[in-house]
């Protein structure tokens, strides 16, 4: 990565955490978390990047290879995210998250949504 990591906005670390969430791989996508991250779930809070990694993990396996479609709202160091996804026998239509940034990093992170079996449109 050719720009500091502090010096990214909000924005180029959401486009970059998109980019590693399509990877799959949770050690790069936990790269993109701060050590003491946040990761809150109706479930519960999960902490550091290995949190962030357990709660991101069950999301991908909740929706393998999803066809994502985001509505992102930024507000200085806070994104407000609501999103839709479907696979090929499940979906989501109710998904929020919010983001919080510092350091170039996502410091906290907060997700709900509603795993149902897919229907067609």
């Amino acid at each position: 990565m050719s720009k500091d990591i502090g010096a990214r906005t909000p924005q180029e670390v959401f486009a970059d955490h998109g980019t590693r969430l399509g990877s799959g791989d949770l050690d790069l996508i936990g790269e993109n978390y701060t050590e003491d991250a946040v990761f809150v779930t109706p479930e519960g809070v999960l902490t550091g990047r290995q949190g962030v990694k357990a709660g991101i993990g069950r999301l991908l396996a909740d929706l393998p290879d999803a066809d994502w479609q985001l509505t992102p709202q930024f507000a200085g160091n806070v994104l407000f995210l609501q999103w839709t996804a479907r696979t090929a026998g499940r979906q989501v239509t109710d998904g929020v998250d919010t983001f919080v940034f510092r350091g170039g990093l996502i410091s906290a992170q907060t997700v709900r949504y509603t795993l149902s079996p897919r229907t067609e449109q």
